[in-house]
């Protein structure tokens, strides 16, 4: 009887993402489903646990195996689950080593890893993009996270090991890469010398000449420095999007967020970049219904959305973490922080669509991804080109090449809908 080809199913972050590749690689022959699990809210661990049930309805005959941040944290109850044959770590979860075991459950301590290293994937067969991990774990407490559980202590890779793979990628074909971490603005703090974020990106950029596409994942806006600021403003080759990890517009629950900017230093952070760049787009991920929060700082979190130009938000309903500070503060009540989050997620919406209609007539150059018909611009916007819009051959004129995932297209907008732009290949 033939294996069934393995598969790796990914929830959460970017890091996840550049994770599951190597996984696909040390899975590679294996009648096995793997299951990448995000532990962010409580929303992400229920979505875990219906992946779980799902992939075993899917492949009743193949091995389930847990791992990700959800597994890290609490592997007991997932080894529990009837359709799970094994639970793997965080820790283990790049290593050959953990998957040639048998064991049922293989997570090690997370708190005492004290480095990381790049993967082993030698191309992302499943995205346009390739995405790098320069660094790993959080030596932060926020107050309502626990991820710092998930992942340990920060750690950083050394800025000539992520070179080489960056070197790599694009001769496997890439053309964008990102750059991924749990806190990737502190970057370098545990390495020889202590190298910033800005230095790594800077030997990238002078060591992979042929890259012509470098993004950043989710950054802490109080720690971009000098060198850092100046490369996003000045250096045409990183992408213009940020995504920040502003969470609140309260100063107050900021405070008890555990948080180390104010409201006032995420709008100049902005307001300084968009001066020097006015192309950059802003990300950032917004919590509604912390605890203690009332109605005029909620309020100032709404307003920020504005204040700070979010066109990329990320929005979530506060989710208590067991074990964490936050968890032990008087709550906001569930329908409560469900109300805020759409009003937020209704301010975001409204800024977006605006942001989009504007870009109406620019010519964007969109990293095409599968299988062909979209895209994203150097700013993050989402991008169709529909097959009706794509020009006809015309007499005497060489007709456009068919787009292929993973290449650079000039594309024209020829139009905009609340969530994405639509145009015609330039």
């Amino acid at each position: 009887m033939p294996v069934s080809a393995p598969e790796v199913i990914t929830l959460g972050c970017r890091l996840n993402i550049a994770e599951s590749e190597t996984i696909r690689t040390l899975i590679a022959g294996r009648d096995t489903v793997v299951v990448n699990s995000c532990a962010v809210t409580n929303a992400a661990v229920k979505a875990t646990r219906v992946a779980i049930r799902r992939a075993r309805r899917d492949r009743p005959l193949s091995q389930i195996v847990v791992t990700g941040c959800a597994a890290q944290i609490d592997p007991a109850s997932f080894a529990a689950m009837p359709e799970v044959d094994r639970v793997v770590g965080n820790a283990d979860k790049l290593l050959s080593s953990a998957w040639e075991a048998y064991d049922a459950v293989v997570v090690s301590d997370i708190m005492a890893v004290r480095e990381t290293t790049p993967h082993l994937a030698a191309s992302f067969s499943q995205h346009a993009r390739a995405f790098v991990e320069v660094q790993n774990g959080c030596d932060h407490r926020c107050t309502f996270c626990a991820i710092p559980f998930g992942r340990g202590p920060s750690r950083s890779v050394p800025a000539g090991a992520v070179v080489d793979r960056i070197a790599g990628l694009v001769d496997a074909g890439h053309r964008e890469i990102v750059l991924t971490g749990v806190d990737l603005t502190s970057y370098g703090h545990d390495l020889p010398g202590t190298p910033t974020l800005g230095l790594l990106v800077e030997r990238i950029l002078c060591g992979v000449p042929a890259l012509q596409r470098l993004r950043l994942s989710s950054l802490d806006s109080i720690e971009i420095d000098d060198r850092l600021f100046d490369l996003f403003t000045g250096e045409p080759r990183i992408m213009p999007h940020l995504h920040l990890s502003f969470q609140a517009g309260s100063d107050l629950i900021l405070k008890r967020m555990k948080r180390r900017h104010t409201r006032v230093q995420a709008v100049a952070i902005v307001e300084r970049l968009k001066a020097k760049r006015p192309e950059i787009a802003i990300g950032a991920d917004l919590i509604a219904g912390f605890p203690t929060e009332d109605d005029a700082m909620a309020a100032d979190t709404i307003a920020l959305i504005a204040d700070a130009d979010i066109v990329h938000a990320h929005i979530f309903p506060y989710s208590e973490r067991a074990g964490t500070p936050a968890a032990r503060m008087p709550q906001v009540a569930h329908a409560l922080r469900k109300a805020r989050a759409e009003r937020l997620r209704e301010a975001a919406a409204a800024r977006k669509a605006a942001w989009l209609a504007s870009l109406v007539s620019t010519t964007q150059d969109v990293v095409i991804e599968h299988p062909g018909d979209h895209g994203h611009a150097p700013n993050f916007a989402h991008v169709n080109i529909p097959p009706a819009a794509r020009p006809e051959p015309v007499e005497g004129r060489v007709p456009h090449a068919t787009l292929e995932p993973g290449q650079i297209a000039p594309v024209r907008i020829t139009a905009a809908t609340a969530t994405h732009l639509i145009g015609t290949r330039a």
